[in-house]
């Protein structure tokens, strides 16, 4: 499945901004590359709560929309050049992939089990910041661009009614991918030695 090692993977995998429509993989690949992350992910109590939404063509575009839009209601349009030129990057991208968390799970674990009931809000989170990772790690091995946004909770409600997305699933992140245009500047690593201890 991966073109690329996976320890090449995890290094290549970058915020790529400056990124084209042009395709690398096929959309049916693409699928493939969702199904595969969010089949294998890891999830507490194997809760499996991940949905996910590709957005590809011109739905792909759509959600840049609504995030343009709302965002000009709060950022207002004198002060929106720069907001836009981010919008117009993502927008130009191939796809997005949206993630969301479905609650009725989490709700129903949280019932289940009274006594970590505080947790698993938390270990839903830790769940889909694993499959934000597979999934753009796996785009990277293909040769994709991505980054993670986060305009959640703005544009969530217009986003659900777009998409015919139940409101039982709570959007996490938006990742737009595309291929890239141009490499991101170098980055800067803190020593390991102040980051890992090891204990004998």
């Amino acid at each position: 499945m991966l073109n690329k090692s996976l320890k090449e993977s995890i290094q290549g995998r970058r915020s790529y901004y400056d990124i084209s429509n042009e395709a690398v993989i096929s959309d049916e690949k693409i699928k493939e590359i969702i199904e595969f992350a969010v089949k294998y992910t890891p999830s507490a109590f194997n809760s499996q709560s991940a949905r996910v939404a590709l957005l590809l063509g011109d739905s792909h575009k759509k959600l840049w929309d609504i995030t343009t839009e709302s965002l000009k209601t709060i950022v207002g349009e004198d002060n929106f050049q720069s907001t836009q030129e981010k919008m117009d990057a993502f927008s130009a991208g191939y796809g997005s992939v949206l993630f969301f968390e479905e609650q009725s799970v989490v709700e129903g674990l949280q019932k289940q089990f009274e006594l970590y009931a505080d947790n698993f809000p938390v270990w839903s989170n830790h769940s889909s910041g694993m499959l934000q990772y597979v999934v753009w790690t796996s785009l990277e091995s293909e040769g994709f661009g991505a980054s993670l946004q986060h305009y959640n909770p703005i544009i969530d409600e217009k986003v659900k009614a777009e998409f015919n997305i139940a409101s039982s699933w709570k959007l996490i992140a938006q990742m737009p991918f595309g291929k890239p245009k141009s490499e991101p500047g170098e980055k800067e690593f803190v020593s390991l030695e102040e980051r890992i201890k090891v204990f004998k």
